[in-house]
């Protein structure tokens, strides 16, 4: 049915009806007060500030609309004051909430059937905004909402100034789109704030109001009029006005998700939506009392934040050539476990800015080994000074023989656990496991925070060379473990407001539990000790390592296999920091080692922390005895290590540490027999090591022997390594004499090099 149109005539009869019926009205757009208006507004995004308040990241919490921060009418420029007023509004200071003169021209022009601007004003407009059953439908208001946004304008002239009506109206109005008010229309089609706006921008701004999501020739057509009222006798170029018309409508330079925490502030807003908390209401500094923003306080300190995010960058630029584009970064307070810096990635130098590589899992490599170490020596199995042979290693397992390799593809021999750990050899790791039991390693691994997926015995022996997969938060929360003496706390990364301290009638609430022991204080005390001595890891690292600070700090690297992952976590007298670098895709990197890759990000984050602060040793626990010890002689009749003084838990201590038979001094009296490998061994080569590089290792007691392998002689010695090839072979031990006292049968399996280039 057709529906005559809204008439100023109609317009007086409501009035009548209206004026008569006020008593019994209660519109909620009139009632409201300014104040109540702005602290009921919301952006779309949410602030998430740092622990001192400072903005990290600003986050989009309102899909459905986009809606910037309150502006005071003093923070908009006078020129969008005046467009919006001309434009709207011209007699806006000069009413009480219905201009009669627009409603008397409205009123004859559609007697005359011609058009007019309307005779809404701003403050019928506003209260259509502030009232959801005023607010105008795609057909148009209703004759009953003509009444009410009427009534309403007519309170809110009454309880509101004209100040706050005009700054109501521009927080308030639908711009284009989901745009909503001045602040989300500034930054989105000028990327500037409302203060900054000029002339030109004002008058396209002014247009969008009244034809929002009109094509952009038709904004350009408005503005230029609205320009014409603004500069009268000026000449306009409207030629000039259409084209940045068109430009600005295209525009979305106001991103809602901009900051420096991206990643950090999606972990802290989903943290409060998994608990049901709403993000808290932090007050901003204005002129006058102003609306309360949406934001969430975090534990983060923003320069430490912005450092690292710096020095993450600038590190994987110079590392550009070598097929790595990704980074993450975590720094933990020892003491509260709060996080002060989070770093999901690299940002614009990813090809997966979106992955947050802080809690993605990944295979940690070496940095699983202070771990283990540290239950072996807990355990009593070890000692900091006990050695361990260094050498080709052969473990049968229930899907072939694992031959684990050290990193530089060499053997070091008997080495101290102190040396083997700082320098992180593979094989002695490997050797320790199987005392351990890979079982047993991996409940410790999960009382340590790192909810491993599978069973240990899943892993095998290579879960001491990290093959399972852990995140960097939990890792780095692993070390912090040990920093604190072996006790385990979660981390945190929202600020908690103190809670005021109770009365003294007040009941006493109980004390909290104390933080799980998960390893024993003079253990951690030894680990910590062992991976802050540089003179223990310059067999891998050098004497001048990029992981020697001028501070106390222990630190440990690791690399995953076929280099997809580079680690660094390590602690400080405050502090832990985690670093990972390599690619979110899994790509291998090139020639990117511990001391390469990750190590150089963390020695430089620990030295911005470290810039006014000083890190001490930390004091050795109860539990401790501090010893001289001596290594006894090698093969070559020198020392194995240099006698050094070293720290033990009480009743483990020694003065001497030699090697026995067992540890592979073969007594001369001793029959000659094959000691390894066993009849029947099966070995599987692995595909990712070259096959020049794996080598089997047989040992054999007795004097005067010989090695022969499918009847050609092969080597001289207790000792040999071979570079296996496939097939079935037998191998034999010969004496002085030429007599075969002892052999092998074992099989290679897997793709390796041809017969006549292993010999």
């Amino acid at each position: 049915m057709h529906r005559p149109p809204f008439t100023a005539s109609h317009l007086a009869a409501a009035l009548i009806v209206a004026a008569c019926m006020q008593p019994a009205l209660a519109f909620a757009a009139g009632a409201v007060g300014f104040d109540e208006v702005r602290r009921g507004f919301r952006s779309s995004d949410t602030a998430v500030l740092d622990r001192n308040g400072e903005l990290l990241q600003r986050v989009r919490t309102d899909a459905s609309v986009r809606r910037g921060q309150w502006i005071a009418l003093a923070d908009v420029s006078p020129a969008l004051r005046m467009a919006m007023v001309l434009s709207e509004d011209r007699r806006f200071y000069e009413h009480s909430g219905i201009d009669w003169r627009a409603v008397s021209s409205a009123a004859w022009a559609n007697l005359w059937n011609t058009r007019t601007r309307g005779a809404s004003t701003i403050t019928m407009q506003l209260s259509g905004l502030l009232d959801e059953d005023l607010r105008r439908a795609n057909s148009g208001r209703s004759f009953t909402q003509k009444i009410g946004q009427t009534v309403a304008a007519a309170q809110l002239e009454r309880n509101w100034r004209k100040d706050q009506i005009l700054e109501a109206y521009l927080n308030t109005v639908p711009f284009r789109g989901e745009i909503v008010g001045i602040d989300a229309l500034s930054r989105t089609l000028f990327g500037k704030a409302p203060s900054g706006l000029d002339v030109r921008e004002a008058a396209v701004a002014a247009a969008l109001v009244r034809a929002p999501n009109a094509k952009p020739a038709i904004v350009a057509q408005r503005a230029c009029e609205v320009m014409r009222a603004m500069e009268p006798g000026q000449k306009i170029d409207c030629d000039a006005i259409d084209m940045f018309t068109s430009a600005a409508v295209q525009r979305r330079a106001f991103d809602a998700n901009e900051g420096i925490a991206p990643h950090a502030a999606r972990r802290v807003l989903k943290e409060l939506g998994d608990a049901g908390e709403a993000p808290t209401a932090q007050p901003t500094a204005a002129r006058q009392p102003a609306p309360k923003e949406a934001a969430v306080r975090t534990t983060l300190r923003a320069p430490l934040q912005r450092f690292a995010l710096d020095a993450l960058q600038r590190h994987l630029k110079e590392l550009r050539g070598r097929h790595v584009e990704d980074g993450a970064l975590v720094v933990l307070d020892n003491a509260s476990g709060e996080v002060l810096a989070w770093v999901g990635s690299s940002g614009p130098l990813s090809q997966a800015a979106e992955v947050d590589a802080v809690t993605a899992l990944r295979q940690p490599g070496s940095t699983l080994k202070p771990l283990l170490y540290a239950q072996a020596i807990a355990e009593r199995r070890l000692t900091a000074a006990s050695l361990i042979d260094d050498s080709s290693a052969q473990i049968n397992t229930a899907s072939g023989l694992y031959i684990p390799q050290n990193y530089d593809r060499q053997f070091k021999g008997p080495v101290s656990a102190r040396t083997a750990l700082a320098a992180s050899l593979n094989v002695p790791a490997v050797r320790t496991l199987v005392m351990v039991s890979p079982e047993s390693f991996a409940r410790q691994l999960r009382a340590a925070g790192l909810p491993l997926r599978e069973s240990g015995d899943y892993y095998g022996y290579s879960l001491a060379l990290g093959s399972a997969e852990v995140s960097l938060l939990s890792l780095t929360n692993a070390y912090r473990m040990l920093a604190n003496g072996g006790r385990y706390g979660t981390t945190t990364l929202t600020a908690r407001m103190p809670t005021p301290a109770p009365a003294a009638s007040a009941k006493a609430k109980p004390a909290e539990s104390p933080a799980p022991l998960i390893v024993d204080p003079a253990t951690a005390f030894i680990v910590g000790d062992i991976l802050s001595d540089a003179n223990a890891r310059t067999r891998t690292f050098g004497l001048d390592s990029i992981l020697s600070t001028r501070f106390w700090t222990a630190v440990k690297t690791g690399t995953s296999k076929d280099m997809r992952d580079n680690w660094a976590v390590g602690w400080s007298q405050r502090y832990t920091v985690g670093v990972w670098v390599g690619n979110a895709s899994g790509a291998s990197m090139w020639d990117v080692s511990g001391t390469s890759g990750a190590a150089p990000v963390w020695a430089e984050v620990m030295r911005f922390l470290h810039a006014r602060e000083p890190s001490r040793a930390p004091r050795p626990p109860a539990g401790l005895v501090e010893a001289r010890v001596a290594f006894g002689p090698g093969a070559d009749g020198n020392p194995l290590e240099a006698s050094r003084s070293e720290w033990f838990l009480q009743g483990t201590e020694q003065p001497l540490f030699a090697l026995d038979t067992g540890a592979g001094t073969p007594a001369n009296t001793a029959a000659a027999r094959i000691t390894a490998p066993v009849d029947g061994t099966i070995i599987a080569l692995d595909p990712d090591i070259p096959p020049l590089h794996q080598r089997v290792r047989f040992e054999s007691e007795g004097r005067g022997v010989q090695w022969r392998i499918d009847g050609k002689h092969f080597a001289r010695g207790n000792s040999a390594q071979w570079l296996p090839w496939p097939g079935r072979h037998v191998i034999e031990l010969v004496d002085a004499t030429g007599k075969v006292v002892d052999q092998r049968r074992l099989e290679v399996r897997g793709a390796g090099v041809v017969a006549k280039n292993s010999r």
